[in-house]
């Protein structure tokens, strides 16, 4: 049996809005081994962050865990109470969000928001927090750390923000990291240095990694599994080397199919792949197969009732009814 440090159990996570409910989240079940990266991947607004965000019990206002298990080391954190819940976020469980400008306070220097996530979970003083705080932003490779500890976030480029939020989120020694999208708005040089040092770091504090992601190339190369989500549903589940050599559903078909690919044609003839069609109102959701609307191999069954997860082998689901004609393979690289 595998030693699992996170079970999700049929997780939903509903949103409340005037034109109906919008299910963000439904249905997932997912596991997460000891040291091992899982990743969830899919395009913006698929279910993916607020997936994360249940884990933590940060549902943005509106929004509830309707039903499911979210269990940790063997306890349901949906049991927690509020005051338990938040001594284990940032000490056992710790999230990297999308954006640090925004997730860091303005008004406070780097250091002292630092110091402060150490203060919340350890009994020790301002001077030793902060000597913390700039020990974790050395293990970060923040030059001149004990300078930069003292600038506020806008005077810190976007990269150094980054591992500002990563020195943070690590500061207590966690055991379970959700990284969502570390890597938005970096070029790309920085986001090869995000990701290099986060798997560092996984070594180092023998961590387990939620990655959040809609790059498939990133997953490739950093993922353990993966979890294809489109409308707030699993649609497959794979290990990444089964993924990206045999995807079994359509829309991870398109998503492999879109990643750019060197050529050797002129780059006005190369012509990017895409998925056509969009993505349904998730509040109105066609019957059956939400992707059947965008799919080429859709027949009147898909769209005949909700579909389940078929086993396509022992380390593979797939949430298609024509899996077996489904074919894709993993990009060169």
């Amino acid at each position: 049996m595998p030693d699992n440090i996170l079970e999700i159990r049929n997780l939903s996570t509903h949103f409340q809005s005037r034109h109906g409910l919008l299910k963000a989240v439904d249905d997932v079940s997912f596991n997460i081994e000891h040291g091992s990266t899982l990743a969830l991947v899919g395009e913006s607004g698929c279910g993916k962050s607020i997936t994360g965000l249940s884990i933590m019990r940060l549902i943005p206002p509106g929004g509830r865990i309707a039903a499911g298990e979210i269990v940790f080391e063997g306890r349901d954190l949906l049991e927690l109470d509020d005051e338990e819940m938040r001594k284990l976020r940032g000490r056992d469980i710790a999230m990297i969000f999308q954006d640090p400008m925004t997730s860091l306070n303005p008004v406070f220097t780097v250091g002292g928001q630092v110091a402060e996530a150490v203060r919340a979970h350890e009994r020790v003083s301002r001077g030793i927090a902060w000597s913390k705080a700039v020990e974790m932003m050395e293990r970060v490779s923040i030059p001149a750390a004990r300078k930069r500890a003292r600038d506020y976030p806008h005077q810190l480029s976007g990269g150094m923000r980054q591992r500002v939020m990563i020195a943070m989120a690590l500061a207590c020694g966690p055991k379970l990291l959700i990284a969502d999208e570390p890597t938005t708005a970096l070029d790309v040089t920085i986001q090869a240095e995000i990701i290099e040092l986060l798997n560092r770091l996984k070594r180092e504090f023998n961590l387990s990694l939620l990655l959040i992601s809609h790059d498939m190339g990133l997953v490739a190369e950093n993922a353990d599994s993966v979890i294809v989500m489109y409308c707030g549903r699993m649609v497959e589940q794979a290990s990444v080397r089964e993924l990206f050599r045999n995807a079994r559903h359509p829309y991870t078909e398109g998503l492999l199919r879109s990643i750019p690919r060197p050529s050797n044609r002129e780059p006005s003839r190369r012509r990017l792949l895409t998925i056509e069609g969009s993505v349904p109102n998730p509040i109105d959701l066609p019957p059956g197969c939400a992707f059947a609307p965008r799919c080429s191999y859709a027949v009147d069954a898909c769209r005949a009732g909700p579909i389940p997860l078929n086993r396509v082998n022992d380390d593979h689901q797939s949430r298609c009814i024509n899996f077996e004609r489904v074919g894709a393979s993993c990009p060169s690289g």
